[in-house]
């Protein structure tokens, strides 16, 4: 019998909510499973994921196959690397000791740059939203600017229009020629 890890989905729809299993390779993938390991649940920032250190390395040595995302996970919580120490040990590179030394200094380690990331992830967006915001009020104060200009400018359309104009001056008739006189013979 062939056994594999992998996920075992629960949850409602869109609501996804797994479960690490070992089980028989022929059964159903939510069907029935010889031992539960851990769960994992992708939908919290970042995901959240319980497991069975001992007993997922146990099942690793074992030789039980492992699906791709059930890989990813046991990679990212050291699962292969502990494997990996433990085959020194069983080679006599150095001692179970030594191994779980270098484990749990890896542990440390992994741990301070997921913070770092999570540290780093939300600085940036923190800065992002800044920057945003003050786009943001820059177009808004722009706008503003232009609604005013437009606002005068319509009020200057709606002035009505008075016509100074200077006091007519009194026109006298032109005469080109002089009068003509009248004479009584």
């Amino acid at each position: 019998m062939a056994v594999k890890l992998r996920l075992q989905r629960h949850g409602r729809g869109k609501r996804p909510f797994y479960h690490i299993v070992a089980a028989d390779s022929r059964k159903k993938r939510d069907g029935a499973f010889i031992e539960r390991i851990g769960d994992y649940n992708p939908l919290t920032k970042p995901a959240t994921i319980n497991l069975d250190v001992d007993r997922a390395v146990d099942w690793v040595v074992k030789g039980a196959e492992i699906t791709d995302t059930v890989k990813a996970i046991f990679k990212y919580k050291g699962i292969l690397y502990k494997k990996h120490l433990l085959r020194g040990v069983a080679k006599g590179s150095f001692t179970a000791e030594v191994a779980e030394q270098k484990y749990t200094q890896w542990l440390d380690e992994h741990k301070n740059k997921v913070l770092d990331h999570e540290k780093k992830h939300h600085k940036d967006k923190s800065e992002i939203k800044a920057k945003l915001l003050e786009q943001e009020t820059a177009k808004a104060a722009d706008r503003e600017a232009k609604r005013l200009a437009a606002l005068a400018a319509a009020e200057e359309a709606a002035k009505p229009v008075v016509e100074e104009t200077a006091p007519a001056a009194e026109e006298t008739p032109a005469t080109d020629a002089p009068a003509a006189e009248t004479t009584t013979e």
